[in-house]
């Protein structure tokens, strides 16, 4: 998963390491309001990571 805004990437999630990161300085300093910010959005794209495997087997 990949978070565009005006075509500039700022979140990056790797399906190999299960890990949301922050592509941008000011997404890095977001725990500094909500420390748990990466991993609930880990957690949440994780999820979805299990969507859309479901959907794509849905589609074959």
């Amino acid at each position: 998963t990949v978070g565009l805004l005006d075509e500039v990437e700022f979140v990056h999630y790797d399906s190999n390491t299960r890990r949301a990161e922050p592509r941008q300085d000011w997404m890095s300093r977001v725990t500094e309001d909500d420390p748990q910010y990466w991993k609930r959005n880990t957690e949440n794209f994780m999820g979805t990571q299990q969507v859309y495997k479901g959907n794509i087997e849905t589609l074959k």
